[in-house]
């Protein structure tokens, strides 16, 4: 059993060898405290690094022979056979089932490597370091691959290529998320090359495996030879029926409020993500407590099993600056720190502290500094100042000078100049550097712009700066500027995502967010976009998720780019900012508005002169970014977060320090900003652009969706040709989406389509019908595509015709109703009912009818006798024969508008509201 007997751990053990259990030998390992008996060092003792030291750089060489000859001697120590693995398996309690964590049967040449099992879905993670240490930096060398295998959910890609190969989106979301937890635990001064693998190796469609490769990372890390100091594991929290859930499957996911995904310590809390639907800030504090239960349950689990079988760490390959390197850094830029931090504008202050950084190179590097409080020599006692002036009168003579007789007197010996590597001091520099902004924030009161903790940078907004662009945002706060472009377009522009489940799945909106080095003022790498931009454009397009209208009211795809044309921290939240605003002004009808603030900390206040409670900082900048302890994003309106994001930079952040930050300024920073939104010169059109595509939407009988389609596409695309509409959308309920430039287009292919697809209804009046065909009985004609009637020798005239030939041809345009509909579908149809006779005499059938309503029998009989149909009709064929039965079928779909004059169009049924409808018009909020 594993230690903490509050949950029911099981742990089993079983041995690969029979030989002396594995890691005995951990006090005999070298001076690097790489594992002696890793398989890697096995050739280079045998080659004695001969050929590969050719290779290398001397300092690398001399590294690599101290390894090999302090792996020779603890094998002259450990001269038995030992066993290298174990296999451990353990079942650890989360939420309201049981994962499965097991080592030493994947991956057993990796430094640590672990499997973890939710359900049916299983994580690999390994974690290797490199045998040499690169060279020192002020960033932690790091990195995290997660990909997922096609083949976990039993598929392959749907692309061309059926190899996994450059990661997607939505897993580089994920290697965030595992790095960003793991970083902070880090020990400084480790520069060993540490990499983390993780692989989705089967997938069931219920248990997510993100949260799940987060947790299988930490314990990979803690079982390895990499120092970090704590055991990190991470959890999902979902509310579904306003109860919380950890680790919701995908099923209870879609009924959730909350997606907040929470990493973390048995103590502390180092990383949150999570996206809802305005809910308030309590809930959310209540999500946090509940998910950093369950993972302190998860590390308390792991912390035993790393006691059983984890491998020592190499705390000694630890390299920090030399100590005294901090106290000369401070007397001799110290001063000048504290003039330069008070430079508020970003780019001054840069360039002020890069002259300052260039001239303490150039002292500690190469000229080298003495402390001021050392001693510059050995100080001259009375004694000794005697003995010089007696000494001094001594008479020599000459000729009679002994070489012993002559004694030289040493001056004070001043001490010799220190002088420390570039690295070092670039380290301590910058150190030394943001201890001396966070003083000045504690004590002070005030940060480098002048601004208390709480205040907010000036903000300035204006809308319409893009004219051809269909909505456009430009947001600046302080020295962060986001320019936000929001561009519409139908179902093809959806962004396609290719994941495990066998699914198709369409994003209607979607933010990209680009952060050029020119918004920094400085030169660098322009390609595919980084895992930041990816990582903050996720952010922002999840905060504005909530606000977008349903794809029924507005069926539009809604594409926003926000460019950072200029950064100085906090420039996701610029860009929630600047895209809601751009919405606006492309004519999106969005809930309501929302803003994102960004929050920094002071952990330690005591160490700078305060009372030691947490600083909270609203608005950071970029420096008070980097220097401070935390970076916590919160993006929503007044009466609740729509999206959030924190990173830990230090040892964790507790509850009532996140109640303070979340709750109190954070909404506070949110209502200043929302106020200042409002105050957008010029403010947003609210209305779509006129180079905005039009979407027509209508509703068709699902049975005909096939006919519009045609055989290979050839209808639809025929449509398209004919009328010069953009694009037409089928679905299988029914629903038609028709996008054009210009609505004639529209006009044009709704006539077709109705056509298509229309059902004939007794009363309907079609215009501008050709004739098909001539019979001696009357003429065929076709009132819409695939749909023709007779209209008999008797309905074509009010006169008397002898043959149909006599006044109609094939070719001839006709403007028919239909009269009638038999059992087989056949139709009937009269040219004589839209006579002006014909109508006449409808005006006094209908007369005669009110007439036998007010009881006049006889009198209207009378009138029936007098009123008769010219030319009565007489049965030649079996087409011609009465039907007994009339039939009247609704019409699903028609045209709001009449069709071109030169088409055949139904105008006797107009479609409801609810069935067509041309989106345009002014975009509302709320």
């Amino acid at each position: 059993m594993l230690a903490n007997p509050s949950t029911s751990t099981t742990l089993h053990y079983r041995s690969n060898s029979t030989h002396n259990p594995p890691f005995s030998h951990a006090n005999h390992r070298c001076k690097l405290s790489l594992s002696p008996n890793c398989p890697r060092f096995t050739n280079f003792a045998k080659s004695k690094c001969s050929s590969v030291s050719l290779l290398l750089s001397r300092r690398k060489r001399e590294r690599l022979v101290t390894v090999v000859k302090a792996f020779e001697d603890t094998s002259a120590v450990n001269d038995g056979p030992q066993s290298l693995h174990q296999h451990i398996s353990v079942k650890i309690p989360v939420g309201d089932r049981h994962i499965m964590v097991e080592t030493g049967h994947l991956g057993r040449q990796a430094s640590g490597s672990v499997t973890v099992t939710d359900g049916e879905t299983i994580i690999y993670t390994s974690v290797c370091l490199d045998d040499v240490p690169s060279e020192p930096s002020d960033f932690y060398p790091l990195s995290v691959n997660y990909q997922e295998r096609f083949s976990a959910a039993g598929r392959t890609s749907g692309g061309f290529f059926k190899r996994e190969g450059r990661l997607k989106d939505h897993e580089v979301l994920i290697c965030r998320l595992i790095d960003r937890p793991l970083r902070p635990t880090m020990l400084k001064g480790f520069y060993h090359e540490t990499q983390i693998l993780s692989w989705v190796l089967s997938y069931d469609g219920l248990h997510s495996p993100d949260s799940l490769a987060v947790t299988a990372a930490g314990i990979a890390l803690a079982l390895s030879e990499v120092p970090n100091t704590k055991v990190i594991a991470g959890v999902r929290v979902g509310l579904v029926d306003d109860k919380f859930i950890v680790n919701p499957t995908t099923k209870e996911m879609e009924e959730s409020k909350l997606d907040l995904l929470l990493a973390g310590t048995d103590s502390a809390i180092f990383m949150i993500e999570g996206y809802c639907n305005f809910l308030p800030e309590e809930k959310l504090l209540e999500a946090v407590q509940i998910g950093q239960d369950a993972v302190r349950t998860i590390c308390n689990e792991v912390n035993a099993l790393v006691k059983k079988c984890g491998k020592p760490k190499m705390l000694d390959a630890i390299k920090l600056p030399p100590p005294e390197l901090y106290k000369h850094m401070e007397e001799i830029a110290g001063d000048e720190l504290v003039k330069v931090l008070q430079i508020r504008n970003k780019v001054p202050r840069r360039k002020a502290l890069q002259s300052l950084e260039e001239k303490v190179l150039s002292i500690l590097t190469e000229k080298g500094y003495v402390s001021k409080d050392q001693s510059f020599g050995i100080p001259e006692t009375v004694a000794d100042l005697l003995e010089v002036e007696e000494e001094d009168e001594e008479v020599v003579v000459d000729g009679e000078v002994d070489e012993g007789d002559v004694h030289i007197k040493p001056n004070g010996r001043r001490s010799s100049p220190s002088l420390f590597s570039e690295v070092d001091v670039k380290l301590v520099f910058k150190e030394v550097t943001s201890k001396f902004l966070r003083r000045r924030i504690v004590e002070g009161g005030k940060r480098s712009d002048g601004r208390t903790p709480e205040g907010i940078r000036p903000i300035d907004s204006s809308c319409g700066l893009l004219p051809r662009a269909h909505g456009s945002a430009l947001f600046t706060r302080g020295e962060t500027q986001s320019l936000a472009v929001v561009t519409l377009g139908d179902k093809q522009m959806a962004q396609r995502v290719d994941n495990l489940v066998d699914e198709e799945e369409f994003k209607r909106f979607y933010l990209q967010y680009s952060f050029p080095p020119s918004c920094v003022g400085e030169v660098g790498r322009i390609g595919a976009p980084s895992r930041r931009e990816i990582g903050h454009g996720m952010l922002a397009e999840r905060a504005l998720e909530p606000i977008l209208p349903s794809e029924n009211d507005f069926p539009y795809t809604v594409r926003v780019e926000s460019t950072i044309t200029e950064s100085n921290g906090s420039s996701s939240m610029a860009s929630v900012c600047g895209g809601c605003l751009a919405l606006q002004d492309a004519g999106v009808p969005v809930k309501c508005m929302i803003a994102g603030i960004a929050m920094g900390m002071v952990l330690d206040t005591g160490e700078f002169g305060g009372d030691g409670t947490p600083l909270i900082l609203s608005d950071i900048t970029g420096s008070e970014d980097a220097s401070g302890d935390m970076d916590f994003k919160v993006a929503g309106n007044e009466d609740g977060v729509t999206a959030f994001q924190m990173d830990i930079k230090v040892g964790g952040i507790t509850l009532p320090v996140m109640r303070t930050a979340l709750l109190l300024q954070a909404r506070d920073g949110r209502k200043h900003i929302l106020a200042e939104m409002l105050k957008c010169s010029p403010s947003p059109s609210k209305r779509l652009s006129k180079y905005a595509p039009l979407i027509h939407v209508m509703k068709v009988n699902p049975e005909k969706v096939n006919i519009i389609i045609g055989s290979g596409g050839k209808k639809v695309k025929s449509i398209i040709e004919e009328t010069g509409v953009e694009a037409i959308d089928t679905q299988d309920d029914g629903i038609v989406k028709i996008t054009a430039k210009d609505l004639s287009s529209i006009e044009k292919s709704i006539s077709i389509i109705s056509r298509l697809t229309m059902v004939p209804t007794v009363g309907d009046i079609y215009k501008n019908c050709e004739i098909k065909s001539v019979a001696p009985y009357g003429v065929f004609v076709e009132i819409a595509p695939g749909h023709e009637g007779l209209c008999h020798i008797s309905e074509l005239s009010s006169n008397w015709l002898p043959k149909a030939e006599d006044a109609f041809k094939v070719g001839d345009r006709v403007d028919v109703k239909l009269i009638e509909v038999n059992g087989k579908g056949q139709l009937r149809l009269s040219r004589k009912a839209l006579l002006p006779e014909a109508t006449s005499e409808k005006s006094s059938a209908e007369q005669q009818a009110r007439d036998l309503t007010e009881g006049n029998t006889e009198q209207s009989k009378d009138k029936s006798r007098a009123t008769k149909f010219v030319n009565p009709t007489k049965v030649d064929s079996v087409e011609d024969a009465p039907l007994s039965k009339k039939k009247a079928y609704k019409r699903l779909t028609s045209s709001a508008r009449d069709g071109p004059k030169n088409s055949s169009t139904t105008v006797s049924s107009i479609a409801s509201k609810d069935e067509n409808s041309l989106v345009n018009g002014e975009a509302k909020i709320g």
